[in-house]
């Protein structure tokens, strides 16, 4: 029998996640002939979470937990579930009930067929600020222009393949993108379009600024294009410099010379400006290039397996302490 193993990394989510994992765990026991299980990769949560799914994982015998010692990311979270995922395929999703479990099935099927990565793309987006569609549609244009890769209204709820899991495993770098990588990779996929449901309960722990520093390492791990922009820059005002240049030399020779203090003044403020930013965006990739060869890795696990395995594994304890007492 083939096996499906659904990671779901999980931050903080004590308030619905029970009940959450029950309704994933309905559908994907819907499929014949498949053998599926849950991995909850708890990605460091400060309240109740991992105890929850582990008393959960009591009754439910298909939900396992990979707990790693401190918020690592999302990114990082979905690197260890697929490290430590063990099906034929393997299916990302969150856990909030917006990647919707009822396409489990349709997934699976697509996958049965011979699809090697199955992606569920949104059809609406979620209730957003006017300012985060603004910034989320400069996102997809800065990204998808340089890089050739289409990800718009793309999530993270794909299925994959294990060859592609293999694959994304082996990739060298620390600083991930998730859905523009396993685009990269370029493996036979089928699409499924869904509607973004309400969460089912709680908040997003994804901030706007959050959010925009997500956009910027994922942009910057992709394409050296801002870096071109810099130069292009650059080259522009080099051009537009000798256009000015030539005037004011010449308006000078003629005796026609105009006070230009104010026009000086925001002159050397703009050159300022576009110096400051072109730095600090020179600074960004340097940054990702420190992380990098730092070569740490981008995870690490505190512990792994169901609630019995735990009580196994403390009991264990218990017992060797109590051998080494006098």
């Amino acid at each position: 029998m083939r096996s499906v193993t659904i990671v779901i990394p999980v931050y903080n989510e004590a308030q619905s996640i029970q009940e959450n994992l029950k309704e994933i765990l309905k559908y994907a026991r819907e499929t014949a002939d498949i053998s599926a299980r849950i991995l909850v990769v708890n990605d460091g949560s400060a309240d109740n979470t991992a105890e929850l799914v582990y008393e959960l994982s009591v009754s439910e015998k298909e939900i396992d937990i990979l707990s790693l010692n401190r918020n690592f990311g999302k990114e990082a979270a979905i690197k260890a579930g697929l490290d430590h995922a063990s099906g034929d395929a393997v299916i990302v999703m969150d856990s909030d009930l917006q990647h919707p479990p009822r396409l489990l099935p349709q997934m699976i099927e697509l996958w049965k067929q011979g699809a090697d990565v199955v992606e569920c793309s949104k059809t609406g987006c979620e209730n957003k600020t006017f300012i985060q569609a603004v910034l989320r549609n400069f996102f997809f244009i800065v990204f998808e222009l340089p890089t050739g890769l289409t990800i718009r209204d793309q999530s993270d709820f794909k299925l994959l393949d294990r060859k592609v899991v293999a694959e994304y495993c082996r990739l060298p770098e620390h600083t991930r993108f998730f859905r523009g990588l396993i685009r990269w990779m370029g493996y036979s996929s089928a699409q499924i379009y869904f509607d973004v449901p309400e969460r089912s309960g709680g908040n997003s722990s994804w901030s706007l600024l959050r959010l925009a520093r997500y956009a910027v390492s994922a942009i910057v791990s992709f394409t050296s294009f801002p870096l071109h922009i810099i130069s292009g820059c650059g080259l522009l005002t080099f051009l537009l410099s000798m256009v000015f240049g030539s005037k004011a030399l010449l308006d000078k020779l003629s005796g026609n010379a105009v006070d230009g203090f104010t026009t000086v003044i925001l002159l050397i403020l703009f050159i300022g400006s576009a110096l400051m930013f072109s730095i600090g965006l020179i600074g960004i990739y340097i940054a990702q290039i420190y992380d990098e060869v730092k070569s740490r890795p981008p995870y690490i696990v505190s512990r792994k397996g169901t609630f019995t395995d735990t009580v196994s594994h403390e009991n264990a304890c218990t017992e060797r302490k109590e051998d080494k007492m006098p």
